[in-house]
């Protein structure tokens, strides 16, 4: 989005933490001056957020799946979301067979289509693993935590945004799986409007 103010607008091109604490915006400046005190309008681009929203959350399920198909020994090496898809890396000796990727895929939807809320707690570091709460990999944890809890299938450490319920994610639909490294796979996928637009375009393809 952009931060506005009399003087000018800050183009928001991303969102850092510093120190573990503070968050930082990352963009671009145009116009005059911008001075320490100046009040500025936070304008958040919606239609992107909400995007990336769908394709956060559908991770958190997707993880749960993996884990439940393949087995415990599943867990998080990266992850990207963004408003057009989402990649998810993990942990697994082999390729995903075609009917692997269906069951995962279907566990997922059917989670969507549960339509269970998405909680977010704040509680101890210690308390939420003890809760069976899942920390994710390349995350730094300060003494309190942010728990999001989906329903009774998805419970993990994550300040990110979410939906408000499974359901607003609509659809889920893998589109690759390939190889990262050694012992490591990677799952790509799309969700809501992006997943119908895939398949649409698959139908017409065919």
């Amino acid at each position: 989005g952009e931060l506005r103010t009399a003087a000018g607008h800050f183009e928001v091109i991303d969102t850092i933490k510093l120190a573990t604490v503070f968050h930082g915006h990352v963009g671009r400046w145009h116009g005059g001056n911008l001075r320490r005190g100046d009040r500025v309008r936070a304008i958040v681009d919606s239609e992107r957020r909400q995007a990336t929203v769908l394709n956060h959350s559908a991770t958190h399920l997707l993880h749960a799946a993996l884990r439940e198909v393949l087995g415990t020994h599943v867990t998080q090496k990266g992850s990207l979301v963004a408003p057009d898809r989402l990649r998810f890396d993990f942990s697994h000796f082999q390729p995903l067979t075609s009917a692997e990727l269906a069951e995962i895929e279907a566990r997922v939807n059917r989670a969507v289509r549960g339509n269970a809320a998405a909680d977010a707690d704040e509680m101890a570091y210690d308390d939420a693993i003890g809760a069976g709460a899942m920390a994710l990999f390349g995350e730094k944890y300060g003494e309190r935590v942010r728990v999001v809890k989906m329903g009774g299938y998805s419970t993990e450490l994550c300040g990110g945004t979410h939906v408000g319920r499974t359901g607003d994610i609509g659809l889920f639909k893998i589109i690759g799986e390939s190889s990262v490294a050694s012992g490591v796979r990677r799952i790509e996928a799309v969700t809501g409007a992006g997943a119908l637009a895939f398949i649409a375009e698959r139908e017409r393809i065919l």
